[in-house]
Protein backbone atom coordinates (compact mmCIF):
# COMPACT_ATOMS: atom_id res chain seq x y z
CA UNK A 1 0.00 0.00 0.00
CA UNK A 2 1.46 3.38 -1.24
CA UNK A 3 1.46 6.76 1.40
CA UNK A 4 -1.79 7.42 -0.68
CA UNK A 5 -3.49 4.92 0.02
CA UNK A 6 -4.41 1.09 -1.49
CA UNK A 7 -3.69 0.94 -5.23
CA UNK A 8 -6.12 -0.98 -7.82
CA UNK A 9 -5.53 -3.10 -10.81
CA UNK A 10 -7.62 -3.22 -13.58
CA UNK A 11 -9.79 -6.33 -12.94
CA UNK A 12 -12.11 -5.84 -15.97
CA UNK A 13 -12.66 -7.46 -19.59
CA UNK A 14 -9.08 -8.19 -20.96
CA UNK A 15 -10.01 -6.74 -24.60
CA UNK A 16 -11.61 -3.34 -22.72
CA UNK A 17 -7.32 -3.16 -21.68
CA UNK A 18 -5.87 -4.37 -24.47
CA UNK A 19 -7.80 -2.05 -26.61
CA UNK A 20 -6.55 1.19 -24.74
CA UNK A 21 -3.43 3.57 -26.33
CA UNK A 22 -0.88 5.38 -23.99
CA UNK A 23 -2.46 8.50 -25.15
CA UNK A 24 -6.14 7.90 -24.43
CA UNK A 25 -6.11 9.01 -20.43
CA UNK A 26 -8.87 10.99 -19.37
CA UNK A 27 -7.72 14.94 -18.83
CA UNK A 28 -5.68 15.31 -15.92
CA UNK A 29 -7.20 18.09 -12.98
CA UNK A 30 -4.07 19.09 -10.96
CA UNK A 31 -5.01 22.90 -10.65
CA UNK A 32 -7.95 25.02 -9.60
CA UNK A 33 -6.74 26.68 -13.03
CA UNK A 34 -6.72 23.16 -14.70
CA UNK A 35 -10.27 22.71 -13.52
CA UNK A 36 -11.75 25.93 -15.06
CA UNK A 37 -10.11 25.72 -18.42
CA UNK A 38 -11.16 21.91 -18.76
CA UNK A 39 -14.77 22.53 -17.71
CA UNK A 40 -15.36 25.93 -19.54
CA UNK A 41 -15.24 23.65 -22.54
CA UNK A 42 -17.96 21.41 -21.81
CA UNK A 43 -21.25 22.31 -23.27
CA UNK A 44 -23.97 22.50 -20.87
CA UNK A 45 -25.56 18.63 -22.04
CA UNK A 46 -22.26 17.64 -20.84
CA UNK A 47 -22.50 18.91 -17.84
CA UNK A 48 -25.84 17.52 -16.75
CA UNK A 49 -23.96 13.97 -16.74
CA UNK A 50 -21.65 12.96 -14.30
CA UNK A 51 -18.21 12.09 -15.67
CA UNK A 52 -15.99 9.23 -15.53
CA UNK A 53 -13.15 9.75 -13.18
CA UNK A 54 -9.84 7.96 -12.12
CA UNK A 55 -7.31 8.67 -9.59
CA UNK A 56 -4.07 8.05 -10.44
CA UNK A 57 -1.22 6.41 -8.91
CA UNK A 58 0.74 9.78 -8.70
CA UNK A 59 -2.83 11.49 -6.64
CA UNK A 60 -4.52 13.66 -9.44
CA UNK A 61 -7.27 13.71 -11.04
CA UNK A 62 -8.64 12.42 -14.39
CA UNK A 63 -11.57 13.26 -15.86
CA UNK A 64 -13.44 11.47 -19.40
CA UNK A 65 -16.92 11.55 -20.76
CA UNK A 66 -19.42 9.76 -18.61
CA UNK A 67 -19.47 6.77 -21.41
CA UNK A 68 -15.89 6.31 -21.35
CA UNK A 69 -13.98 2.92 -19.76
CA UNK A 70 -11.93 4.03 -16.36
CA UNK A 71 -9.18 1.97 -17.52
CA UNK A 72 -8.99 4.46 -20.97
CA UNK A 73 -9.08 7.05 -18.87
CA UNK A 74 -6.32 5.79 -16.33
CA UNK A 75 -4.29 4.99 -19.34
CA UNK A 76 -4.59 1.57 -18.17
CA UNK A 77 -2.85 2.50 -15.02
CA UNK A 78 -3.05 1.27 -11.64
CA UNK A 79 -5.33 4.00 -9.80
CA UNK A 80 -6.02 4.89 -6.10
CA UNK A 81 -9.63 5.25 -7.50
CA UNK A 82 -12.12 5.39 -9.68
CA UNK A 83 -15.98 6.09 -10.41
CA UNK A 84 -18.49 8.49 -11.60
CA UNK A 85 -18.61 12.20 -10.57
CA UNK A 86 -20.49 15.03 -11.01
CA UNK A 87 -20.33 19.04 -10.98
CA UNK A 88 -22.67 21.78 -10.38
CA UNK A 89 -21.83 26.05 -9.71
CA UNK A 90 -22.64 27.07 -6.29
CA UNK A 91 -21.88 30.32 -5.30
CA UNK A 92 -18.98 31.24 -8.00
CA UNK A 93 -17.47 28.24 -7.39
CA UNK A 94 -17.60 24.49 -8.85
CA UNK A 95 -18.74 21.37 -5.97
CA UNK A 96 -19.19 18.27 -6.55
CA UNK A 97 -22.46 16.94 -7.14
CA UNK A 98 -22.42 13.69 -7.05
CA UNK A 99 -19.86 11.15 -6.56
CA UNK A 100 -19.38 6.99 -6.72
CA UNK A 101 -16.89 4.55 -6.77
CA UNK A 102 -18.96 2.75 -9.53
CA UNK A 103 -16.21 1.28 -11.28
CA UNK A 104 -16.17 -2.53 -12.50
CA UNK A 105 -13.47 -2.52 -14.47
CA UNK A 106 -11.26 -1.78 -10.80
CA UNK A 107 -13.91 -2.54 -8.47
CA UNK A 108 -12.52 0.19 -5.79
CA UNK A 109 -13.27 -0.26 -2.14
CA UNK A 110 -14.97 2.53 0.01
CA UNK A 111 -12.07 3.58 1.65
CA UNK A 112 -11.20 5.19 -1.87
CA UNK A 113 -12.57 8.14 -0.58
CA UNK A 114 -9.71 9.29 0.81
CA UNK A 115 -8.00 9.26 -2.45
CA UNK A 116 -10.76 11.25 -4.12
CA UNK A 117 -11.24 13.71 -1.25
CA UNK A 118 -7.45 15.07 -1.51
CA UNK A 119 -7.68 15.05 -5.21
CA UNK A 120 -10.58 17.34 -4.74
CA UNK A 121 -8.66 19.40 -2.43
CA UNK A 122 -5.97 19.71 -4.64
CA UNK A 123 -8.20 21.24 -6.95
CA UNK A 124 -9.81 23.48 -4.72
CA UNK A 125 -13.52 21.96 -5.32
CA UNK A 126 -15.89 21.76 -2.47
CA UNK A 127 -17.06 18.11 -2.05
CA UNK A 128 -19.27 15.97 0.41
CA UNK A 129 -17.21 14.06 3.43
CA UNK A 130 -17.69 10.53 1.45
CA UNK A 131 -18.77 9.05 -1.85
CA UNK A 132 -22.50 9.88 -2.24
CA UNK A 133 -23.45 6.26 -4.03
CA UNK A 134 -21.30 3.79 -2.40
CA UNK A 135 -20.71 0.75 -3.71
CA UNK A 136 -19.46 -2.52 -2.20
CA UNK A 137 -17.61 -4.57 -4.54
CA UNK A 138 -16.48 -8.22 -3.69
CA UNK A 139 -14.86 -11.58 -5.34
CA UNK A 140 -16.76 -15.01 -4.98
CA UNK A 141 -14.31 -17.48 -3.32
CA UNK A 142 -16.23 -19.92 -4.91
CA UNK A 143 -17.09 -19.26 -8.27
CA UNK A 144 -14.56 -16.18 -8.55
CA UNK A 145 -17.07 -14.22 -10.28
CA UNK A 146 -17.34 -10.14 -9.22
CA UNK A 147 -20.34 -8.88 -7.44
CA UNK A 148 -22.14 -5.81 -6.13
CA UNK A 149 -23.13 -6.40 -2.84
CA UNK A 150 -26.32 -4.80 -2.32
CA UNK A 151 -28.24 -4.10 1.09
CA UNK A 152 -25.91 -5.38 2.92
CA UNK A 153 -26.36 -8.98 1.89
CA UNK A 154 -22.86 -10.64 1.21
CA UNK A 155 -23.96 -13.78 -0.96
CA UNK A 156 -22.77 -14.16 -4.44
CA UNK A 157 -25.44 -13.64 -6.96
CA UNK A 158 -23.52 -16.11 -8.85
CA UNK A 159 -23.87 -19.44 -7.00
CA UNK A 160 -25.30 -18.74 -3.67
CA UNK A 161 -21.87 -18.33 -1.62
CA UNK A 162 -20.86 -16.43 1.04
CA UNK A 163 -18.98 -13.54 0.53
CA UNK A 164 -16.06 -12.24 2.78
CA UNK A 165 -16.84 -8.79 4.93
CA UNK A 166 -13.44 -7.02 3.84
CA UNK A 167 -12.79 -6.27 -0.24
CA UNK A 168 -11.31 -9.07 -1.80
CA UNK A 169 -11.74 -8.30 -5.73
CA UNK A 170 -8.09 -8.09 -6.48
CA UNK A 171 -6.36 -11.24 -5.61
CA UNK A 172 -2.65 -9.77 -6.52
CA UNK A 173 -3.47 -7.48 -4.20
Amino acid sequence: MSTRGRSYRYVGPVELKAAVRSDSGGCPIGSAAGFDSWIAALSAAELAEPFTFVVGVDGVLRLAPRRSEHVACAGGAMVLSAGEIGFVRERDRWAVSTVSNQSTGYCPDIGSWSAVARALDDVGIERPSSFIHEVVFRRCPDCQEHNIVREDDFVCVFCGSDLPETWNVDPIV
